[in-house]
């Protein structure tokens, strides 16, 4: 399924799509995607602004069966393909000797899935709140993958990984003018690493990692989450708006 243009319609759509969108891919993570000790959960409250979605394990004796093996592979042997590869000097990670582990009620946060709305880019302060988030989550070791398929605008000029990798790195990032969305996905390490793909409209969502240990991850289901979305759930009458001529039917 193509990736379609979201800017052709207002952001409500898009926040509609958004919310079904998350609990389809939470639900195909936990249908098999995710090794048996591990969890997704929809928009679960944490710290700070609420997440899309929510990578957990279960704590020892959590009691759920291991029914099925682990989807992993190291990346030691099978590293993510990616255009992009950055990594940053550990010495610039701070690391603290009074760690603190951030935990769930139902288990241990190893890793969050932000899926970018129109909302986080709406403004200064909503777009420095969802950066602070994004890097709050690297800092405490907790692995992420961003989605943002919306082109770069005035406050984001260079797109949404080089405001995430820029409370790291400060390096150069610009992204194709025939691909300007960003699929990120972090290892948060220590060191922290990104792998980092450009897409277009048009182009289907590559198979991103999510990172569930340093240099151990599954592949997320974005495609086939799409997919499912858009032919299950998103609403027969409005698919024109996004699949006929390029005309903005944007309101107002």
């Amino acid at each position: 399924m193509p990736i379609h243009d979201w800017t052709r319609v207002d952001a409500g759509l898009f926040h509609a799509f958004h919310h079904d969108w998350i609990t389809g891919l939470a639900a195909a993570l936990n249908a098999g995607a995710l090794p048996a000790d591990y969890y997704a959960l929809p928009e679960q409250s944490i710290r700070g602004p609420v997440p899309d979605v929510l990578t957990l394990q279960l704590p020892p004796g959590g009691g759920r069966p291991a029914s099925r093996a682990a989807a992993g592979f190291a990346v030691a042997t099978a590293p993510p393909q990616a255009r992009v590869v950055r990594r940053a000097e550990e010495q610039i990670y701070a690391r603290k000797a009074d760690h603190v582990a951030v935990r769930h009620r139902h288990g241990q946060i190893v890793a969050v899935i932000e899926i970018v709305s129109p909302g986080n880019k709406a403004s200064a302060h909503a777009l420095r709140t969802f950066v602070e988030k994004a890097a709050s989550y690297l800092s405490d070791e907790i692995h992420l993958l961003v989605v943002d398929l919306f082109p770069p605008g005035r406050r984001d000029p260079q797109g949404i990984h080089k405001a995430i990798w820029g409370e790291f790195v400060e390096e150069d990032f610009e992204l194709p003018a025939d691909r300007p969305l960003t699929v990120a996905s972090y290892d948060a390490g220590p060191p922290p690493v990104a792998y980092v793909e450009s897409v277009g409209v048009g182009d289907v969502l590559p198979p991103m990692p999510i990172f569930l240990k340093p240099g151990f991850y599954v592949p997320a289901p974005l495609e086939e989450s799409y997919q499912r979305t858009w032919n299950d759930f998103f609403p027969d009458p409005l698919k024109g708006l996004l699949e006929g001529p390029n005309v903005d039917r944007r309101e107002g």
